[in-house]
């Protein structure tokens, strides 16, 4: 059994994890630009701009096929798990989200007046769009690959 230090000197990881945070933060930057104010539940918050799970994902495929090589086992698991995940947060979590606002407008329109609802109201924003996907995807690869190239040292050589 390997030590658990390795999982810190795990680079492929440690910059998936970055590129994930990284692009959780920016969607302070778009709420910020958007509602001229900072909303720090975005960061605990699924969906939105962009997304962190693609994020997350692209920068591990990248990582590992930077690392191992593009035609290796590691990476094609990788990148299957990456479009699983991706088809995910902009399919089937978008879909949810939509079913949950028309169950949630009928619930108000419903309960108007007299009836009383004490369920709590079901949470609309759980996907991404389609390209909230795309831009968390890009992100990811651009993290990864400047992220191999901290590490690799080559940064050095411009100072």
């Amino acid at each position: 059994m390997q030590d658990f230090g390795d999982i810190l000197n795990n680079q492929v990881l440690l910059i998936a994890l970055v590129a994930c945070l990284s692009t959780q933060a920016a969607k302070l930057i778009v709420e910020l630009v958007r509602h001229r104010k900072i909303n720090f539940r975005v960061l605990v918050e699924t969906g939105g701009m962009p997304s962190s799970h693609s994020a997350l994902v692209t920068a591990l495929a990248t990582g590992v096929g930077l690392t191992d090589g593009w035609g290796s086992t590691e990476f094609a698991i990788a990148t299957i798990l990456a479009f699983v995940v991706m088809y995910d947060a902009a399919g089937v979590r978008q879909a949810a989200g939509k079913q949950a606002r028309i169950l949630n407008q009928i619930i108000d329109e419903f309960f108007q007046g007299e009836h009383q609802f004490t369920e709590d109201r079901l949470k609309e924003l759980l996907g991404h769009t389609p390209f909230q996907v795309i831009v968390g995807s890009l992100l990811g690869v651009a993290i990864s690959i400047a992220g191999q190239w901290w590490f690799s040292g080559r940064w050095a050589a411009i100072l």
